[in-house]
């Protein structure tokens, strides 16, 4: 409708923008240690925050950081030892002159004053630039808006009502880490993402569940239940159960009940449980020569044998100790319950996430009981990955080759994934193949852990995207940072985040590196419109529990 704007021939004004808060100004510093701001702002010096968001206005630029650390400056050196009685007066005739406080920021990006999309700073401004803390618009044209490839996962320090968005169409692209302590909150950010991209289309899901908390409902430290993906996305997950007691106690009816021949074992799934099981090298190469021998049935064959056999196998070549030891630990095997003879008809756990993933359906596998049980998660996650990695591949091979339409992508979470990353053994494992292929074959791994210093370097090295909450072991933060640009200043940022709701994010999914009070998981189930969340009501005290 025509209004008075529009009769004098003028657009109609945009709604009034943030105000750019001034906090500094620039009085020094390098592109590669970082610049020295001087805090000149009205606020006082305990609103500036290690992690706070911040733009530089320069001549020809403008530029976009994070302040890294704090410090207090005397303009005398002297200083400090001769106003140790100081009272209030001559504190407020110095503050600001004889003494200051100065921040340190890494600048991240810059862009010109066109309407270019930002570039990584390569360039520093001048002395005396004017340093504001960011806007609800700066964050908004670095990190984007929700919508059908972005996630709001939470909101810069200080910035409440202002959204950081994720990137999962570029985080899909590539395997993935979220790390944190115990309690910290990552399983409801990995909770977060895994609801996002299922939601988007953007990638199917196979979740190895450790401890039953992402299929039907997880319950928090305080007894209240927190829904899981089956909850939220009602049809389009499949929850599988190797502990079919467990899902029954807790009322939950699984789509499949996985059972796991010891004829589906193969001596690539034994050798990543060596030093579980407590095997020798000898002992390993001891399968390989079972198997070529005895075939998918090497280890029923294998128990079963007879002294005389055992004898007879042993003056082939293959030492008696060795062989003896090594059947004492398959052995182990015997105690599992969803370990039996043969694997079901009709090809068993494989064939039916393959069968699910293929519909479209996200795979859950709760491990119930079994989840502290190192050798049954290990086998069972390394075994079905092995072989569902091998058929991806095959499809991805012969859709290039017929030209046809190439696999959905495909993310497989793991938790305690240290167990199968580790230094010594990740060039073993299909989990170490799968990051270092990048997506090669349609598949990519969400790595869940609270002990990065145990995963091997170099496959850190291939995660996209890093989500860390608060750790509180130097090792773990320094191993998490390990080859981030600017990771000597972002050493200080992560170690000084709040022990709940609170991460650094940094990597392709992302601009650059900022951190957020992540988004509270009651809210997000609230926005999600799905009815009867949670079976009471919850108040703000009960909400610190969801990361509990």
């Amino acid at each position: 409708m025509s209004n008075a704007f529009e009769e004098l021939g003028l657009a109609e004004p945009l709604p009034p923008k943030d105000e750019a808060v001034e906090i500094g100004i620039i009085v020094g510093g390098s592109l590669s240690q970082g610049l020295d701001v001087r805090l000149t702002g009205n606020g006082t010096v305990e609103d500036a925050k290690v992690g706070t968001f911040v733009t530089i206005q320069g001549t020809r630029h403008r530029y976009f950081g994070i302040i890294t650390d704090l410090s207090l400056e005397s303009a005398d050196g002297r200083l400090s030892s001769n106003i140790a009685n100081a009272d209030a007066a001559m504190a407020e005739v110095l503050s600001g002159t004889g003494t200051f406080a100065q921040a340190q920021v890494t600048p991240m990006l810059m862009t010109g004053m066109g309407e270019e999309e930002p570039q990584p700073a390569r360039s520093l401004p001048a002395h005396f630039a004017p340093v504001n803390r960011a806007t609800n618009e700066d964050v908004q044209m670095i990190f984007g808006e929700e919508d059908k490839t972005h996630i709001y996962i939470g909101s810069p320090l200080d910035m409440e009502d202002t959204r950081v968005c994720l990137n999962l169409e570029e985080l899909v692209k590539r395997s993935n880490g979220v790390f944190g302590k115990s309690g910290s909150g990552k399983s409801f950010l990995t909770r977060i993402l895994l609801t996002a991209i299922a939601q988007r289309g953007l990638a199917t899901h196979l979740i190895f569940d450790m401890h039953s908390e992402y299929g039907w409902q997880a319950t928090s430290e305080s007894g209240y239940a927190v829904k899981g993906l089956r909850q939220i996305l009602q049809s389009g997950v499949s929850v599988f159960s190797l502990d079919l007691e467990s899902a029954r106690r807790r009322n939950l009816t699984p789509d499949y009940d996985v059972k796991i021949g010891l004829d589906e074992i193969e001596p690539e799934d034994i050798a990543i449980l060596s030093s579980t099981l407590g095997i020798s090298d000898a002992g390993v190469n001891a399968c390989y020569t079972l198997y070529d021998r005895y075939g998918k049935r090497w280890i029923g064959e294998f128990l079963g044998m007879d002294a005389s056999a055992m004898a007879g196998l042993a003056s082939e070549g293959e030492h008696a100790g060795v062989l003896g030891a090594l059947r004492r630990k398959l052995r182990d095997l015997d105690r599992i319950a969803f370990i039996q003879p043969e694997a079901p008809s009709g090809g068993g756990a494989v064939k039916q996430v393959l069968d699910h993933l293929a519909s479209g359906k996200h795979v859950v596998m709760e491990f119930g009981r079994y989840g502290n049980d190192q050798m049954a998660y290990v086998l069972v996650a390394n075994l079905i990955t092995r072989r569902i990695h091998a058929e991806y591949r095959k499809r991805t091979e012969e859709a290039l080759a017929s030209d046809a339409k190439q696999p959905d992508p495909l993310v497989i979470t793991i938790e305690e994934a240290h167990r199968f990353l580790s230094g010594g053994i990740a060039s073993q494992t299909i989990f170490g193949t799968i990051a270092r292929e990048m997506r090669k074959y349609h598949v990519t791994l969400l790595v869940v852990d609270q002990r990065p210093s145990g995963i091997d370097e170099e496959v850190l090295s291939q995660l996209g995207t890093r989500i860390t909450c608060q750790l509180d072991n130097e090792r773990d933060v320094d191993a998490v940072l390990k080859g981030a640009p600017g990771s000597r200043e972002l050493k200080g940022v992560l170690s000084r985040l709040e022990s709940q709701q609170q991460a650094l994010l940094f990597g392709h999914a992302l601009r650059m590196p900022v951190v957020v009070r992540t988004r509270d998981y009651q809210d997000f189930a609230t926005e999600m419109s799905i009815p009867g969340y949670g079976r009471g009501p919850m108040g703000p005290g009960d909400k610190k529990d969801l990361f509990g």
